[in-house]
C-alpha cells in the first residue's frame, strides 16, 4: 500500500489533462484538486493550502511563449512568497526553464510526461514544501517560546507577588528610578522589563548592563563611551550605553558590585543628567529612566563603607523586594506547570502532569537558586522522564535545602561555615557559581571566607 504525501492543486486549461494528471497522482498523494480556471488559484491556496502548485504556462489557443504562466506565478508569490510551483507545457526550452526558476518556480515539466520523473519531481517538490513549512513552524515556536520564557513573573498568586504587579501598574505614569533587591533567580532582570513595558518609555530604547560581568577598568567607558584615540584600541568613537538609552530605560544589573570611584561618577550623571565621553570635554545632555537591581545587602555595604549613601537615595525611589521562591508558598506548583507546558511543546513531549508525592517534593525544597533553579529542574526532568507523569524521583536534589532536613547544629557561624563549604562544594570551587547558589555577591563571599577563616 503506497504512503499517501502531500496536497497538490493542478490549474490547467485541458480537462483532459487534468482528468490523466489526478487519476495519475491520486494513488499517491493525500489530496488533488483541479481547475481549468486561473482565477480560481487564490481560493484553492486559501480552501485547500496546497503543498505544491502544478501550474500550466499557456491557457490561450495557440499560445507558446509562456507569458501566461509567469503572470500567474507572480500573483502566486505575491500571495505566499513560500508557495511551490512546478511549471508544465508542451513547448519547453531551456531557456524557458532558466527563465521560470529565475522568477520563483520550483522546477520544469514536460507535456507529455514521464510518469516516474513527473512522481519523482513532484514528491521533491512536496518534501520541499513540508519542510519550509515545518522551518517556519519552528521559528514561530521558537519564538513563543521566548516570548513565554519573558512572561514568568505574571506567573503567581502569592500576596508578594501581587504587590509587585500592582506597584508596576502604579509606576506605569512615572519616570521614577526603581531599585529591585532579591536574591539570585528570583527574576529581577524580567520585574526590569515589566516595569519597562508598563511605562511611558515601553517603545524608546531599554538598555541592560550586567555590572559585575564588566571589569572595572572597562565599565567607564562601557556607560559613558569614548571619542577616537581616547585609548589605544579606540580606533572610532562609540557612544555609552546612557546615551544610547537617552530617552528610555537603562538597566543596572548588580549594582551593588559597582566600586566606589565609578559610584561617585555614576552619580554625578544622574543629578546632572549628563555625561562626558572618555577622550571629550563636552558634557551630552541625557534622559533616562533608571532601574537597578542587586542581590546584595545595601544597608549592610553602606555601614561597611563599600556603597554611597546619596547614590542609594538617587536609585531608589521606590523599592520592590522580591520575594525568593521558598516564600511564595503554591507558586511553586504553578511555576512547575507553566515549566511543564513550556518544555513539553519544546521538546515534543506528552508529560500529563506531576504526581502529587511530586509536588510535595517541590514544595518542601528550599529552591537556593530560586526560580531559575525550578525552571532548569523541570526541564531536566521533561527532557529525562519517559512516564506519562513527572514523579518524585525525577527531581534531584542534594538534600541539604530540604525543609524537613533536622538541624543538629544551630550555631549561626557553624552553619554559615558549613553552607559555605557546601556551595563551593557543589560549585566545584568556582566561586562565582557558589555565590549564586548562595543569593550573595562574590565580593560578598570573599569577606565571608575571610572573615570566617575558610
Amino acid at each position: 500500500m503506497v504512503n499517501k504525501k502531500g496536497k497538490i492543486l493542478i490549474v490547467d486549461d485541458n480537462e483532459d489533462i487534468l482528468f490523466a494528471l489526478h487519476f495519475l497522482l491520486e494513488p499517491y498523494v493525500e489530496k488533488v484538486k483541479v481547475t481549468t480556471l486561473p482565477s480560481r488559484i487564490e481560493y484553492f491556496m486559501k480552501q485547500l493550502q496546497p503543498d505544491v502548485i502544478l501550474l500550466d504556462m499557456n491557457f490561450q489557443r495557440d499560445a507558446m511563449n509562456g507569458e501566461e504562466g509567469f503572470g500567474y506565478l507572480e500573483h502566486i508569490l505575491s500571495i505566499d512568497p513560500q508557495a511551490i510551483v512546478v511549471f508544465m507545457t508542451a513547448y519547453a526550452d531551456t531557456e524557458k526553464a532558466v527563465r521560470a526558476i529565475k522568477a520563483g518556480a520550483t522546477d520544469f515539466v514536460s507535456k507529455p510526461w514521464e510518469k516516474e520523473k513527473l512522481l519523482a519531481t513532484l514528491s521533491s517538490a512536496i518534501n520541499l514544501s513540508r519542510s519550509h513549512k515545518e522551518i517556519i513552524r519552528l521559528k514561530e515556536e521558537v519564538s513563543a517560546l521566548k516570548a513565554d520564557e519573558n512572561n514568568i513573573n505574571f506567573i503567581g498568586n502569592s500576596p508578594a507577588i501581587q504587590h509587585i504587579k500592582d506597584t508596576i501598574y502604579k509606576l506605569s505614569d512615572t519616570d521614577a528610578n526603581i531599585l529591585i533587591l532579591g536574591e539570585n533567580g528570583t527574576g529581577k532582570d524580567l520585574i526590569a522589563h515589566m516595569l519597562k513595558q508598563y511605562s511611558k518609555r515601553c517603545n524608546a530604547p531599554y538598555i541592560s548592563i550586567d555590572v559585575g560581568s564588566i571589569p572595572e577598568q572597562l565599565f567607564e567607558s562601557e556607560l559613558f563611551g569614548y571619542e577616537k584615540g581616547a585609548f589605544t584600541d579606540a580606533r572610532k568613537a562609540k557612544p555609552g550605553r546612557m546615551e544610547i538609552a537617552s530617552g528610555g530605560t537603562l538597566f543596572l544589573d548588580e549594582i551593588g558590585n559597582l566600586s566606589m570611584p565609578m559610584q561617585a561618577k555614576l552619580l554625578t550623571a544622574i543629578e546632572k543628567k549628563q555625561i562626558t565621553r572618555l577622550g571629550s570635554l563636552e558634557p551630552i545632555n541625557i534622559d533616562v529612566r533608571l532601574i537597578c537591581a542587586t542581590n546584595a545587602n545595601i544597608a549592610q555595604l553602606i555601614s561597611e563603607g563599600a556603597f554611597r549613601q546619596d547614590l542609594l537615595y538617587r536609585i531608589n525611589t521606590i523599592e520592590l523586594h522580591v520575594p525568593p521562591l521558598r516564600e511564595r508558598g503554591e507558586d511553586i506548583l504553578l511555576l512547575a506547570d507553566y515549566f511543564l507546558t513550556l518544555y513539553n511543546r519544546k521538546y515534543r513531549k506528552d508529560i500529563q502532569g506531576i504526581t502529587r508525592e511530586a509536588k510535595n517534593k517541590l514544595l518542601k525544597y528550599l529552591w537556593p537558586g530560586n526560580v531559575r533553579e525550578l525552571q532548569h529542574m523541570l526541564e531536566r526532568a521533561v527532557i529525562l522522564s519517559e512516564n506519562r507523569l513527572l514523579r518524585a524521583n525525577d527531581f534531584l536534589f542534594s538534600g541539604i535545602n530540604s525543609k524537613e532536613k533536622p538541624q543538629e547544629d544551630l550555631n549561626l557561624e557553624n552553619m554559615e561555615k558549613k553552607t559555605i563549604k557546601r556551595a563551593i562544594e557543589l560549585s566545584e570551587g568556582n566561586l562565582n557559581r557558589a555565590a549564586d547558589l548562595l543569593g550573595i555577591t562574590r565580593f560578598s563571599l570573599y569577606r565571608k571566607i575571610e572573615k570566617l577563616g575558610l
